[in-house]
C-alpha cells in the first residue's frame, strides 16, 4: 500500500505546485481515408491534443497521477456544415492498463493554429469530446485509491455528455450519457478495482493477510457486477488485462480455492486459471 500512503500524505500536506494528471500521451493519427488537402489541416492535431490534456489541471485534489494516455483517431472522411469541416472518426483512449474506450461516432470540427482550451461553459464539439474521455480515465483512476473516489469526475463526464446531447453537434453523445452512467453505477467493478490494486500494494509489502483479504473483496465486487450488470464489457476488459497477475498471486500463495473461484467467475480465462492450479499441485 506504499503508493496510496505516498499519495494521501501528499494530498494532505498539499504543495503549491502544479502535477500534471497525464504523465505521457501518446497519439496516432489514421488518416489514410483523407484527401491530401485534409491531412494537411491536421498536421499539428496530434501536437495540439497533446498539449491540451498535458497542460490541463483536470482535478486540483489528485494532482500528481501520472497517468499514462493512449489515444488513436481513425479519420472516416471530412463532412462540409455550413463554413466548418466535420472530421468524423473513431478514436480509442486507453491508459496502458484496465482502462480503455473504443467510441465508433465521432465528430468535430479543428481549425488548425488555434490552441486547444476546454471551456466548462461554452461547449465545442473537440475539446469537450477529449475533456469527457479524460474525465472518465481520471475517474476509473482514483477509484483504485478511494472507494467511489471517481465519482466527481464521472459527474463532470456526464455534465459534458448532457451539454453535447443538447449541441448542434449531437451526433454520440446520446450514448456517451450512457457509457458514463453505466460506468457509475457498476459499483460492483469498482470494488473489485480498488481491491486489487491493493492487494498489489500489499503483496509487494509482503503483506499477505491483507492480500487475501482484498483478493475476497474483489471477489465479492466481480459478483456484484455480475449481479447487477451481467457480463458487463468493462468488468471482462479488467478481468482479460489481470488475470494472468491474479492467477499468478493466487498461485504463489498456494490458494486453490480462489484460483477455482476465478474459474467460475472468469470463464473466458478458465486455462489461465487452470494452469496456475496445475503448477500449485505439481
Amino acid at each position: 500500500m506504499a503508493k496510496r500512503i505516498t499519495f494521501f500524505i501528499t494530498f494532505v500536506f498539499f504543495i503549491n505546485k502544479v502535477f500534471c494528471q497525464f504523465a505521457s500521451v501518446e497519439i496516432t493519427l489514421d488518416d489514410r481515408l483523407l484527401r491530401s488537402e485534409e491531412k494537411q489541416e491536421i498536421l499539428n492535431m496530434k501536437n495540439d491534443i497533446k498539449r491540451f490534456f498535458l497542460t490541463t489541471t483536470w482535478d486540483d485534489s489528485y494532482s500528481d497521477l501520472e497517468i499514462p494516455l493512449y489515444i488513436q483517431i481513425i479519420f472516416e472522411g471530412v463532412t462540409e456544415k455550413g463554413n466548418e469541416s466535420i472530421y468524423n472518426c473513431q478514436v480509442l483512449f486507453s491508459n496502458g492498463g484496465d482502462l480503455r474506450y473504443f467510441d465508433k461516432s465521432v465528430q468535430f470540427y479543428y481549425n488548425s493554429g488555434s490552441s486547444l482550451y476546454y471551456d466548462p461553459v461554452l461547449f465545442e464539439p473537440l475539446t469537450g469530446f477529449l475533456a469527457y474521455y479524460a474525465h472518465l480515465l481520471l475517474a476509473g483512476e482514483i477509484d483504485t485509491y478511494e472507494f467511489n473516489g471517481g465519482n466527481s469526475s464521472f459527474e463532470l463526464a456526464r455534465d459534458i455528455a448532457l451539454r453535447g446531447s443538447a449541441s448542434e453537434y449531437k451526433k454520440g453523445w446520446g450514448s456517451r450519457v450512457t457509457l458514463v452512467d453505466n460506468l457509475n453505477r457498476n459499483m460492483g467493478l469498482r470494488k473489485a478495482r480498488l481491491a486489487w490494486y491493493i492487494a498489489m500494494d500489499l503483496f509487494k509489502e509482503g503483506n499477505m493477510d491483507g492480500v487475501l483479504e482484498e483478493v475476497n473483496t474483489m471477489l465479492d465486487g466481480l459478483e456484484q457486477s455480475y449481479r447487477d450488470l451481467g457480463r458487463d464489457n468493462h468488468t471482462q476488459y479488467f478481468l482479460k488485462v489481470q488475470s494472468n497477475k491474479i492467477a499468478e498471486i493466487l498461485s504463489m500463495l498456494g490458494r486453490t480455492e480462489l484460483l477455482k473461484d476465478m474459474k467460475e467467475l472468469d470463464p473466458d480465462r478458465r486455462d489461465v486459471y487452470q494452469s496456475a492450479l496445475d503448477s500449485i499441485s505439481r
